[in-house]
Order: structure tokens, then sequence, then C-alpha cells
């Protein structure tokens, strides 16, 4: 009877603390459309033709693409004729508006292993990401996708 009492006060423990447990969805998951990439020129952001999109899952992981629709641009730290792609582990901090990622796979081999942290601002449907270093120069508007 005593294991019985035990095992009931616990399940009760758990029972009501189980929200603790339950991890709340982040406004960053789901898969996002760029729909403005901006530059730094001259010491102000500049709307770059890009087109992409990225997609953070609840698992942690979080793949992107890219396209410049220049087939000739220039190779950037992030992109080889233009187009840019990779995938890796995600942490988020919804706290803080900012997430980690880790590159597994990347078009661009040298960002294999590097760690590039983001911050971010959702507002309704649209996600606004950035460098946490502004000396990056960059900004990128997305717009969730809906059914």
């Amino acid at each position: 009877m005593h294991v019985k009492m035990k095992l009931a006060a616990l399940l009760l423990a758990l029972a009501s603390t189980s929200p603790a447990f339950a991890k709340d969805k982040s406004p960053l998951e789901g898969a996002w459309r760029m729909i403005k990439f901006e530059v730094a020129s001259k010491g102000k952001l500049q709307p770059v033709p890009y087109s992409g999109q990225l997609i953070i899952t609840e698992a942690g992981t979080l793949s992107a693409q890219a396209m410049n629709p220049d087939p000739n641009a220039a190779p950037t730290p992030f992109t080889a004729n233009g187009y840019e792609a990779l995938y890796g582990t995600v942490v988020i901090n919804d706290s803080t508006n900012t997430f980690v990622a880790t590159v597994q796979s990347a078009l661009v081999r040298n960002l294999i292993g590097k760690k590039m942290e983001r911050t971010f601002k959702v507002s309704g449907n649209r996600m606004v990401l950035s460098p946490i270093d502004p000396s990056e120069g960059w900004r990128v508007t997305y717009e969730r996708y809906q059914k």
C-alpha cells in the first residue's frame, strides 16, 4: 500500500507539472519564403534581387537556400555562382530572439562546421533575420508560407 501511495503522489506531481515539460513551439519554426534581401552599400542597406527559403523544424534543424538571378554573380563567403544552400542543426533562444545554426552541409564547403549566430524578429507572418554582428552588413525579410 505504501508503494501505491508513493506512486500516486509521483503521478499527481508529474501531472501537475507537465506543462513545464512541454516545449512551446518557437515562432521561428516553419517554412519561410524570402521576400527581401538587403546588403550594405555605402553605409546603407540596399535591396538585392534574391529569392529563397528558410525551413526550421521542431526537431532542431535548419535548411536555407537563396539565389541571385544573375548566374555570373561574384562568389561570396556564402555563395557559389550566385547560389547559397546549407543545412544544419539550430538552437533557438526565443527569449533573446537569437539562434545559432551549426552548418553540417553546404554548397560552399568551408562553411561546414561553422556556427552562425543570428537575430530574428517575428511579427505576424513576417520574420526579419540579420547577423548578430552588424558589420556583416545584411538583412533578410521572410514571409511564412501559408496553406
